[in-house]
């Protein structure tokens, strides 16, 4: 709980008007902006490189869309208030393997929109079907982060016509529902994000750099938490909430057992944000799937541990090599 009560503590100062972080505080974040990059920057910041394509829905939402490469298809979907760049890595390897891959910005995410029917589990995993539907979509890994594999395991379950053309599932740091249970740091950050409170203290440097690392394992990097203090600063919080609350409200723990392919969890041992319990109820609820561990990651394996994730696809979906 450490974390999230630091946290939790410099979003006070910083609306109080007071000072924004401890001494203690400033010295961590300093040592994290100064770390070691496995990756720079400007390769973080890049967006997947492809065709880029609008996909439109009946209620005026307008989702962005990015293809590229030939091969069986990967569809890759974020989590919450990030984009599609959080792919990037996962994005070339996938690539050079031979994979066709597939991501888009989740509705009200990035540079995609929201229409009439809004925000919520429902129209945003109608959203999932829909890009499947207008890019001829029959058969796919689907690869779920956080929010993401939680509309995945909405879309699997309560979309019609979206289960079929599902042929794997790679479900990482994400859950059926129920967030906020056994879970100190979301108890600290969700209320504070309803609030609007936290977007307003991750403005501040050391704030919002141990906000950053708090969803990374034993070894932040500078760059990944940069990258996505960027972007997360840069989506309308206000308009995301309602799927925030459902994240809380909502469970469908209870249906797991109704998914019917082969399904990969994959979880950092350091996550705060999503803990392992959820990845193991996953794993054990969803008949046939494999639990996979990734030691010292937290919440952004997409970024700290990429070779994994194309480690799960290339299980689920093999590309016949010649020779």
């Amino acid at each position: 709980m450490r974390a999230g009560l630091v946290i939790g503590a410099g979003v006070a100062a910083a609306v109080a008007g007071a000072a924004v972080a401890t001494k203690s505080a400033q010295g961590r974040a300093h040592r994290i902006q100064t770390a070691a990059d496995p990756y720079p920057y400007d390769v973080l910041r890049r967006d997947p490189v492809g065709e880029e394509r609008v996909v439109e829905r009946p209620d005026g939402t307008r989702i962005r869309v990015v293809v590229a490469g030939d091969g069986p298809t990967v569809v890759l979907a974020h989590g919450f208030a990030v984009a599609m760049v959080e792919w990037n890595l996962v994005w070339d390897d996938l690539l050079a393997r031979g994979y066709r891959v597939v991501a888009f910005d989740q509705r009200g995410h990035g540079q995609s929109t929201i229409g009439e029917d809004g925000i919520g589990s429902l129209p945003m995993a109608g959203d999932y079907l829909a890009v499947f539907e207008q890019l001829g979509i029959d058969t796919a890994v689907l690869v779920g982060h956080s929010m993401g594999g939680f509309l995945a395991i909405t879309a699997m379950l309560d979309v019609p016509g979206f289960a079929q053309r599902v042929s794997g599932l790679v479900l990482f740091a994400t859950f059926s529902g129920d967030i906020t249970r056994d879970a100190p740091q979301n108890k600290v950050q969700i209320p504070l994000l309803r609030s609007g409170l936290l977007q307003k203290a991750v403005t501040n440097d050391t704030v919002g750099t141990l906000f950053g690392a708090s969803l990374m394992g034993e070894t932040p990097s500078p760059a990944m938490v940069r990258v996505f203090l960027e972007t997360f600063r840069a989506q309308d919080h206000v308009a995301l909430l309602p799927i925030l609350v459902a994240f809380a409200e909502e469970d469908r723990a209870d249906r797991l057992g109704e998914i019917a392919v082969p399904t990969i969890v994959i979880c950092g041992r350091m996550d705060k944000t999503t803990p392992p319990w959820q990845s193991e109820r996953l794993a054990a609820a969803i008949p046939g799937a494999r639990m996979s561990w990734v030691e010292g990651a937290g919440h952004m394996v997409n970024w700290e541990a990429p070779e994994s994730l194309v480690a799960a696809v290339e299980e689920l979906s093999p590309v016949a090599r010649p020779g």
